[in-house]
C-alpha cells in the first residue's frame, strides 16, 4: 500500500474514534451505565474481527509458534483497550467530546513520541528531533486553546 493512502487511513482513523467515542458515550447514557456501553461495543467489536478473521486467514499459527509468544502478551492489549474504551465512555459526557479527544490525542502524542524515540515494542526507531518536539508543543498549545 502505498504512502499516501496510509496517511489518509491514518486519518480516517482519528475520525473513527471520534465517532465511536460519541456514539457508544451516548449509548452509556441510554443504558445508564457505561460498564455497559464497553461490554456492547467491545462484544461487536470481537465479532467483526472474528468475521473478518474467518474471511481472510487462510493458516493459523502453529501450536509452536503460539507457545513462543509471551503469555501478558495475550492479556495486555485486551487489558489497555478496556481501560481505554471504559474511561472514554465515562468521560465524554463529563468533559465534552472535544475536550476528551484533544487531551487524549495529547497523551498519544507525548506517549508515541516518547515509545518511538527508544523503539519500545519492538517498533523501528524515531529519534526524537527539535522539529518533533516544536510540533508536539504546537499541537499541545492547540489543545490548550480549544479548551481555554
Amino acid at each position: 500500500m502505498n504512502h499516501p493512502i496510509l496517511l489518509l487511513l491514518s486519518f480516517s482513523v482519528g475520525i473513527m474514534v471520534v465517532i465511536q467515542g460519541g456514539v457508544n458515550a451516548r449509548l452509556g447514557i441510554l443504558l445508564d451505565n457505561s460498564l455497559l456501553a464497553t461490554t456492547t461495543a467491545l462484544t461487536m467489536s470481537a465479532s467483526f474481527t472474528f468475521i473478518a478473521l474467518l474471511l481472510t486467514v487462510k493458516e493459523f499459527p502453529s501450536m509452536h509458534q503460539l507457545k513462543e509468544i509471551p503469555l501478558y502478551m495475550y492479556f495486555t492489549g485486551g487489558l489497555l483497550s478496556f481501560l481505554a474504551v471504559s474511561l472514554f465512555y465515562y468521560i465524554i459526557p463529563q468533559l465534552g467530546i472535544s475536550t476528551a479527544v484533544t487531551l487524549g490525542l495529547s497523551g498519544q502524542l507525548i506517549f508515541a513520541a516518547i515509545a518511538g524515540h527508544f523503539g519500545w515494542f519492538n517498533m523501528p526507531l524515531e529519534p526524537i528531533t527539535v522539529k518533533k518536539v516544536l510540533g508536539v508543543v504546537i499541537i499541545i498549545s492547540g489543545v490548550i486553546l480549544i479548551k481555554t
